[in-house]
């Protein structure tokens, strides 16, 4: 409290806490691990239990943190601008922010590779296991892009990024071009990016504004599922017919939008919220650590996994099909021992992100 500038948004701080919160749940709920012998593989919860499928429109997130990226970036690109400082300095300051703690993630998990293969673990579980970690790297490299883009885009409306998104869509989806939709993957996060930046210009402040972006969005999305065939889940499951998120879809982009209007007008009760000194403090300590909350939790979920095999039957729902509602229960009761090992990720390795 007494160390935070007096000047400071924790609001947007408190939206980042969110979303990486999204993310490290999501995974840690919608990813089991399923041991069948000596193979460990990975399934969705939501392809057996596909009436839990609004929690991917709760935990998925990731448009709140482009958001807050293309706030937060175009921000701290003026205030270089204005103190003279050149962009390739500001720039190469915010990247190496980025990759210093993911070249300590590969470093490590090179090595436990190395030593699975030597073990004679099973190829097929090694490789469940580094998809797992290195996958959701996918999300900093876009971030990366972006920022490193944020003179050319910081003004540029979103409009522009979401009309590629559909025309992407109609040929994809509508004339089966196939590789096309892969531009989404810049294109679609964009929107939001481009979101931030308007509103580290006062363009997004305006309630009707964030209104028309919550309800357009909503109705643009339950459009799109209802009417177009896309999937109700905002993450990928097996089976679905297609992801979208993988890449980006026009129904995640609109369900982005929603989430960008109702983060606006969520603003002013966060920072009541956040006037808080104890609210504050834990909302300030993930912002402090977010890269390391986020490169190591899918370890931290995978250690407690391995770890686990170590009795003498597979436990329930950390091994198990996710075949009932009882696997959740237990799958949440698991959520503290989850968080317990991320605590030891995080005394081992928070001072590369420091």
């Amino acid at each position: 409290e007494a160390a935070t500038p007096a000047g400071r948004d924790r609001a947007v701080d408190a939206l980042r806490a969110f979303a990486i919160g999204g993310v490290v749940l999501g995974h840690w709920l919608v990813t089991a691990m399923v041991v069948n012998g000596d193979t460990i593989r990975d399934v969705s919860p939501l392809q057996y239990l596909p009436l839990w499928t609004p929690v991917s429109w709760v935990l998925q997130t990731l448009a709140v943190f482009f958001l807050v990226g293309g706030l937060v970036a175009a921000q701290s690109y003026e205030r270089a601008r204005a103190d003279g400082v050149r962009y390739r300095t500001w720039i190469a300051a915010r990247l190496v922010r980025l990759t210093r703690p993911v070249l300590a993630v590969l470093g490590v998990w090179t090595l436990v590779t190395v030593g699975l293969l030597l073990s004679h673990v099973d190829s097929l579980t090694v490789r469940t296991l580094v998809r797992l970690v290195v996958s959701p790297m996918w999300f900093l490299l876009v971030f990366a892009v972006l920022t490193a883009l944020t003179p050319l885009v910081a003004r540029l409306h979103p409009a522009w990024p979401l009309a590629v998104v559909v025309v992407v869509d109609v040929l994809r989806l509508g004339l089966g071009v196939d590789g096309i939709g892969w531009v989404n993957v810049l294109a679609g996060w964009l929107v939001p990016y481009t979101l931030g930046a308007a509103w580290a210009r006062d363009r997004l402040r305006d309630r009707t504004t964030l209104q028309v972006l919550l309800g357009g969005g909503v109705v643009a999305t339950a459009a799109l599922v209802v009417g177009a065939g896309y999937p109700a889940s905002m993450v990928g499951v097996p089976e679905s017919g297609f992801s979208n998120l993988n890449p980006p879809s026009l129904a995640a982009v609109t369900f982005g939008l929603a989430q960008c209007g109702a983060a606006g007008l969520l603003m002013d009760p966060l920072r009541r919220a956040m006037a808080r000194p104890v609210a504050w403090a834990a909302v300030a300590l993930v912002n402090l650590f977010a890269m390391t909350i986020f490169l190591w939790h899918q370890t931290a979920m995978l250690s407690v996994t391995s770890l686990g095999l170590l009795a003498d039957q597979p436990l329930f729902g950390l091994h198990t099909v996710p075949a009932g509602v009882g696997w959740v229960v237990a799958r949440v009761a698991w959520l503290p021992v989850f968080a317990l090992a991320l605590l030891v990720c995080w005394a081992a390795f928070h001072s590369v992100e420091r």
